[in-house]
């Protein structure tokens, strides 16, 4: 039992300042106050206490292959199967992959993620793959697969269904690579199949302006709209959207996720996050492709913050941006699986101990925080 003192907590849902003390016994919150002061007094100096980040979207399984690529088109770099990634992945050894990933998940790790929702190539194999990485390091993973029999213009539906339920069995959810690639009855399959076990489905949509055209053209309707019309739980990017669609993501009961830094990456566009802020969506933030961007959130919330201001004229609240990294998913129709926790009595202790740099808590972390400046990561899965 230990108490953590004298810091500035960022409190429940949203994230409220408080000067409390903050109680934990056996890796969950038993008591936070004023008065509350329990076990081992551990004084923070003033600190800000912020909960851990949570990564919405990466694909760790590119750290075999970082910076490669570099000013190649979207399609070029990730499309399946013939994409720089996919064949990256296909000739590497398992032990490369392996180590690769588990390096990934350390610098993650140090830089305050606790948990991450990884979309995972390789079918089975790759989700067994991450499994071992990530073996005894004190992160979360949260596994949805893909299988390469989802491709193609005429896939036999029943190798579909069965390679789901395969995956399924192991994997958290299921996560095929875009709409581009895969039919209308594939989609259908992955979400119905999902929703039967309990699981995570999720799509990337709209990552680019020409897969937007691709798809009004070819089916009449945008990629995002395809992504709320088939239920999909978690969507993924929408920094190309047309019409009504974030209107429809906001009424719908469906995550998203944005990668501000992969999108510019990509040179694909910039999420509109005031838009749907202002709509009444609560996006999850990503690092997305370890080949592009470090999985640092910390460097996806600075860049955040600037680029909006840049590219929309307008300044983002930085307390939505620091709940984008980390309790907006607690709200989420998935938090059932992910299990992240806000900073409230009874829940699990996550939580990271930072400097404290500047008046503001929010601009602190998105502004002046380095990897460096966490002094303390507080997880369950460590005992301190």
């Amino acid at each position: 039992m230990y108490t953590i003192s004298n810091g500035i907590i960022l409190k429940g849902q949203d994230l409220l300042p408080a000067r409390e003390n903050i109680v934990v016994d056996e890796g969950k919150i038993i008591e936070i106050g004023k008065e509350a002061w329990e076990g081992k007094i551990i004084d923070v100096g003033g600190a800000v206490v912020c909960p851990s980040f949570i990564n919405s979207h990466i694909h760790v399984g590119d750290s075999i292959i970082k910076d490669e690529g570099y000013s190649l088109s979207l399609s070029e770099m990730v499309k399946p199967p013939d994409g720089v990634k996919h064949k990256a992945l296909s000739n590497a050894s398992d032990d490369d992959l392996i180590e690769s990933m588990r390096q990934s998940m350390v610098d993650m790790i140090n830089s305050g993620t606790t948990h991450f929702i990884d979309y995972r190539e390789g079918g089975i194999k790759g989700v067994k793959l991450l499994m071992k990485a990530s073996k005894d390091l004190p992160i979360k993973p949260i596994i949805l697969g893909r299988d390469d029999s989802f491709y193609g213009e005429n896939p036999d539906l029943n190798k579909v269904k069965s390679a789901i339920r395969k995956l399924l069995k192991i994997a958290d959810g299921i996560a095929p690579s875009g709409f581009g690639e895969i039919t209308p009855e594939v989609a259908k399959l992955i979400v119905e199949e999902c929703k039967k076990q309990g699981k995570i489905s999720s799509i990337h949509v709209a990552e680019s302006e020409s897969n937007q055209i691709e798809s009004l053209n070819d089916f009449g309707i945008s990629e995002i709209g395809m992504g709320v019309e088939s239920g999909f739980d978690q969507l993924v990017h929408l920094t190309n959207p047309k019409g009504k669609d974030l209107s429809s993501v906001a009424s719908s009961n469906q995550n998203v996720v944005v990668c501000p830094r992969a999108n510019a990456a990509l040179n694909v566009g910039v999420a509109p996050l005031n838009k749907m802020l202002e709509l009444g969506i609560k996006p999850l933030l990503g690092s997305d492709n370890v080949m592009l961007n470090s999985p640092n959130m910390l460097r996806e919330l600075e860049f955040s913050l600037k680029i909006m201001a840049v590219c929309y004229k307008r300044y983002i609240n930085p307390v939505d941006l620091v709940k984008m990294a980390t309790t907006n998913i607690c709200e989420s129709n998935i938090n059932c699986i992910v299990k992240k926790a806000v900073i409230l009595e009874n829940n699990f202790a996550e939580f990271i101990i930072v400097k404290s740099f500047s008046k503001n808590p929010y601009l602190n972390i998105c502004n002046r925080l380095e990897t460096k400046d966490i002094l303390s990561i507080i997880n369950k899965r460590i005992n301190i």
